[in-house]
């Protein structure tokens, strides 16, 4: 028999201290860097959005995946690009990032939620989001270890 899988996580991570570093000016081309990045390493991008200070990702991964790997090697290389491309110097990413397992029935809610990032954050904060997704999902936290 074959294998078979639906496998779907949206993934949040912020700048270093949430430096607003991601520009409006080159944040949709690095979004598609990130969108490539995600394809060579097996991965399927479905919505990749954010604002200034973080990214949030929907992805489809095989069940082989390492996810923890995968986060790295895609911070890794968007860091480079940044460098590279944008000759930002100072560019870092937070250690740690958010995973929330999507069910293909709610695919469709999870990437419109991520492509009206910049409309939300109008009005709610990146920890005000954050705490409320790891809530959500049931996760233990704790506060200062959100910073």
């Amino acid at each position: 028999m074959s294998t078979f899988s639906s496998l779907n996580v949206h993934v949040v991570f912020s700048t270093k201290n949430r430096e607003p570093h991601i520009m409006p000016t080159w944040r949709e081309r690095f979004h598609g860097y990130m969108g490539g990045s995600l394809k060579s390493m097996g991965a399927t991008p479905v919505a990749i959005g954010g604002t200034f200070d973080h990214v949030h990702l929907l992805i489809g991964i095989k069940p082989s995946t390492n996810l923890s790997d995968t986060i790295r090697e895609l911070k890794k290389a968007s860091t480079k690009w940044v460098h590279d491309e944008i000759r930002m110097g100072a560019y870092r990413w937070q250690e740690g990032y958010g995973a929330f397992s999507v069910s293909p029935g709610n695919l469709e809610t999870v990437a419109e939620y991520i492509r009206g990032q910049e409309e939300h954050h109008r009005i709610r904060s990146f920890s005000e989001e954050f705490e409320s997704m790891l809530r959500k999902a049931g996760i233990p936290y704790d506060p200062k270890h959100l910073d």
